[in-house]
């Protein structure tokens, strides 16, 4: 295709006046290096013309260029000069992510041609799956398993509807607390609707524990990974009913009625919980002391590993970017490559590794995650990332 042809593909989708089938065509030519090279010319013609993008992306340009000029003489020349070809490389992949985004939401049976060479085999990006592990031990892998019920358990139904798990209340069954236990492999996210009514996403590489049944003073569940919840405000003899969470890192979060997020990934070096709604405790217990913060609207409490000292820290949360996951989205907003990495990590399923240390880079702008890997490739590579590609490894090198 020609330069032209092109041109007026992309202006017709910045006019919001291109048909389906070229959109279609437009992601499938913007995983092609030399189209991504034509677009970022494109971009700038249109900047320069007075062309605007919407306010979310213009508030990331912005935040960009704070940064920049914060870091002028105290940054390393590397690390500029990649925030200033960020700018023109993130209008690229604006128009690249969300292209895809609509034509792929909803039409998972299109696939886009793999043209690059990036890779040499492509790889898939992430989907829902999960396995179930039941009360006696038998797994059931809820990927390949179609909408219905999948199992009666100790005081309730369990079924499968449109990529969630939910949890009907049958009547009480007496006896000991038995507990399901739902696990997302790398590559896969999840929802699961508890039996008191909770909801939980789980984003891949993670975990949930968890009751058949809620029958104590308390509702209580285990994590390990990442995972966001909105739990259900159940009342018993006039008090309501404390919903705990408690991970494999020596914490655990208290709360009453309430919308959070939990990321407890044992490679990330730090823990954090940030509340979006509603009111948490965070109780953290250690052989020397212990520390209980209690978190409003748009906090997190960021702990350290518990193999190392140190206090809960309060700070302020960057609610979106936190909640990126869960609403499909990569969100690299002042990440450095290496938090990037652990991202690509868990979602495609591929290993990181550095042949001569991590360099130090920080990335800005945003990406739908259904890109597959090829795609996301591209951008490191504009981006002055050298990379080579062995299998599911993905090594970084000088």
């Amino acid at each position: 295709m020609n330069s032209e042809t092109f041109s007026k593909l992309v202006t017709a989708y910045l006019d919001n006046s291109l048909s389906d089938g070229d959109k279609m065509l437009l992601s499938n030519l913007l995983m092609q290096e030399e189209y991504q090279d034509l677009l970022d010319r494109i971009m700038q013609e249109q900047q320069q013309q007075g062309f605007k993008m919407d306010s979310e992306y213009e508030a990331s340009y912005q935040r960009m260029r704070h940064s920049l000029q914060a870091r002028i003489g105290k940054t390393a020349p590397r690390k500029k000069a990649l925030i200033w070809r960020l700018w023109p490389a993130a209008a690229a992949l604006v128009i690249l992510a969300w292209g895809i985004w609509y034509l792929m939401k909803g039409r998972s049976e299109v696939e886009p041609t793999p043209t690059t060479t990036v890779a040499s085999v492509d790889i898939k990006p992430g989907h829902d799956g999960a396995i179930l592990t039941l009360t006696d031990g038998s797994k059931l892998v809820l990927d390949s398993m179609n909408n219905g019920k999948v199992a009666s358990q100790p005081g309730a139904t369990v079924h499968l509807a449109n990529g969630a798990l939910i949890y009907a209340s049958s009547n009480p069954t007496p006896g000991d607390v038995l507990y399901n236990t739902l696990e997302t492999p790398k590559g896969r996210q999840f929802k699961v609707t508890l039996p008191d009514g909770t909801q939980v996403w789980l984003n891949a590489a993670s975990s949930i524990r968890y009751p058949t049944q809620f029958t104590t003073q308390e509702r209580r569940v285990e994590i390990t990974g990442e995972a966001y919840f909105e739990v259900a405000s159940i009342q018993k003899q006039g008090k309501k009913k404390p919903f705990i969470v408690k991970t494999n890192q020596q914490f655990e979060i208290e709360v009453v009625g309430t919308h959070f997020n939990v990321n407890t990934y044992s490679n990330e070096p730090v823990y954090r919980t940030t509340l979006l709604e509603g009111k948490v405790k965070v109780n953290r217990f250690s052989q020397a002391s212990a520390q209980t913060v209690v978190l409003k609207p748009g906090q997190q409490a960021a702990l350290p590993p518990a193999s190392k000292p140190g206090s809960i820290q309060l700070i302020q949360a960057d609610t979106a970017k936190v909640l990126a996951w869960k609403n499909g989205l990569f969100n690299f907003e002042n990440a450095k490559l290496e938090e990037v990495m652990r991202q690509l990590e868990r979602w495609y399923d591929i290993q990181v590794t550095y042949e001569a240390g991590i360099p130090d880079i920080e990335f800005v702008g945003k990406m739908t995650k259904d890109v597959p890997l090829s795609g996301l490739l591209i951008a490191l590579k504009r981006s002055d990332i050298h990379f080579r590609t062995e299998g599911r490894v993905l090594i970084v090198t000088p």
